[in-house]
């Protein structure tokens, strides 16, 4: 794990300072930028998130899907966890907490915004972080691989559908043309970028060229990743400064969400008997999140300055902590998988 992911906590809580304070400093300017949009999406964000994800999209590699008959059992794991559980029980735990729990709180607007982006959050299942955790736990690099390949593919198809149904369920009116508009912006454009740009570098298979690429992209990545993080907490400082108890009621559930996902695929992994190789990826990319997707559409769906754009940037300030206190418990529970189930 490089500098950067290592302390991505950190980095984005200075962000997170830095807009506050540039928000408050000069709104006008942040307001400029907000008006800056076509079809509902702001282009100043859009770029910045398109720097943010195409570089992840390179590193997929579809050739993997070869293999995508090994391990049956540990994809169908992720598979069940990603679209079949946790977007709903993101969606219940968001309409608990901030129609119920949270209610006197939060005023009822806001609330549903809340709901929105957790839901927006929990239909985006790792593309990018999941390789620095399967890292970290000794996980199946190739088996990764075939995860991630999957998952964009699916997302491709099932993330606009789950998501409308899920915030038609809470209330919220969807404007299915932007929905559909943003999974074609964020998801399938990258991907098919990423795609050629990939074929077309590594035509050799030697990995040099397409390495010095990566290289390249990265720091462009990170400071788009920061640079989006500064703009949405610009945007919304009026609003922090008033209610700074917001980012708490909204990391509550998330914590809760993520755990409560991580311990489901875990038993669950063991139950099925996976090698220690396959569940740790496995219950890696079922538990976190495509925080970069879910910022996009949040965006593209309610706004800038709206609470489901708040509730996503929270999102990533809670799950790199999270994800490396699970990195730890994994590793310390390696004895509890026998590899001999391969």
């Amino acid at each position: 794990m490089g500098l950067f992911e290592r302390y991505l906590s950190l980095w984005v809580a200075i962000a997170i300072v830095v807009g506050i304070l540039l928000g408050s400093a000069v709104p006008e300017v942040f307001t400029v930028i907000a008006k800056i949009e076509f079809a509902h999406v702001n282009l100043v964000m859009a770029v910045l998130i398109w720097l943010m994800i195409y570089p992840m999209m390179v590193q997929i590699d579809f050739s993997s899907l070869k293999n995508v008959g090994k391990n049956p059992k540990g994809l169908a794991l992720t598979l069940v966890i990603n679209w079949l559980i946790k977007p709903f029980t993101m969606a219940f735990l968001g309409w608990l907490f901030f129609k119920g729990l949270f209610a006197e709180w939060v005023d009822p607007q806001t609330a549903t915004e809340y709901i929105a982006g957790m839901i927006l959050l929990g239909v985006a299942p790792c593309t990018a972080m999941v390789f620095v955790w399967s890292q970290l736990t000794k996980g199946d690099a190739n088996y990764t691989l075939v995860q991630v390949s999957i998952n964009d593919i699916i997302m491709i198809f099932a993330f606009a559908p789950i998501a409308g149904m899920l915030l038609g369920v809470t209330d919220i009116v969807v404007p299915w043309a932007t929905l559909f508009l943003s999974v074609v912006l964020y998801v399938l454009i990258p991907l098919v970028a990423g795609a050629l740009t990939r074929k077309k570098l590594d035509k050799i298979n030697d990995h040099v060229r397409l390495q010095q690429f990566l290289a390249t992209m990265k720091p462009w990545s990170i400071i788009s990743l920061l640079a989006t993080v500064v703009l949405l907490f610009a945007f919304q400082s009026q609003l922090i400064l008033a209610k700074p108890l917001a980012i708490v009621l909204i990391a509550i559930p998330l914590l809760i969400q993520t755990y409560g996902i991580f311990a489901l695929a875990y038993f669950m992994a063991k139950q099925m008997k996976l090698p220690h190789k396959v569940a740790a990826p496995a219950c890696m990319i079922g538990t976190s999140n495509f925080f970069e997707l879910a910022v996009a559409v949040a965006i593209s769906l309610f706004g800038l300055h709206s609470g489901a754009a708040l509730a996503t940037v929270v999102g990533v300030l809670v799950e790199v902590p999270v994800m490396l206190s699970l990195v730890w418990f994994v590793n310390r529970t390696r004895y509890w998988f026998k590899e001999e189930h391969v």
